[in-house]
């Protein structure tokens, strides 16, 4: 056994640096694996929840999101379009939105939680293009009608609730994704509502 004086001094040192780098070791461990909790590039793009602020939306604006590696369309609709919508149900396809391209509790003649706001894939029904929107002239695709979509690619044609016209080759209206609204201007796509639940 040594018989060397204990230099306490140098031992606090030592117990204070080994525990510094200790904690740091730690923190650099835990960082990582925490980060590692939150969903990935890849999980967003295949499915997780986006936020869109519709408070800006102009009435007639149309923005685009994107959920799922595809196009959003929201639209805020003014009143006019609104009422406008049961004017041309002679003329689609599916005007009463039989067919399943929307949640239940989008089954209506808006198709949406909010008669305000159209939530639609801007993907077209046919071959999967890009439909535009027209907000004033879309008359020179469809008589009496002012606004709607209309697929360049092959001439495919919906109206503001995103139902097709018929004699076009989309067989089925635009799709409408799961959405909710989580307050008065924060539109959730990826996560349905529960309108028993006044998520209307």
């Amino acid at each position: 056994m040594s018989n060397v004086p204990v230099n306490n001094g140098r031992r606090r040192f030592l117990t204070a640096a080994t525990v510094v780098v200790g904690g740091v070791g730690v923190a650099g461990v835990a960082v990582p694996f925490i980060g590692s909790w939150n969903p990935s590039a890849r999980a967003k793009a295949a499915g997780a929840p986006v936020e869109v602020n519709v408070s800006k939306i102009e009435p007639g604006q149309l923005i685009r999101a994107e959920w799922r590696g595809k196009p959003v369309y929201v639209v805020r609709r003014t009143e006019k379009t609104v009422n406008d919508l049961a004017k041309h149900d002679d003329q689609l396809r599916d005007p009463s939105s039989e067919k399943a391209q929307q949640p239940a509790y989008a089954t209506n003649a808006y198709r949406s939680i909010k008669p305000e706001f159209l939530v639609a894939l801007g993907v077209c029904t046919h071959l999967g293009c890009a439909p535009t929107h027209h907000g004033g002239d879309f008359d020179q695709f469809v008589e009496g009608v002012s606004q709607g979509f209309f697929c360049p690619c092959h001439g495919s044609k919906f109206d503001m609730a995103g139902r097709v016209f018929q004699g076009v080759p989309a067989p089925l209206n635009l799709m409408v994704p799961e959405h909710s609204f989580t307050s008065a201007d924060t539109l959730l796509i990826g996560v349905g509502s529960d309108v028993s639940k006044g998520d209307a």
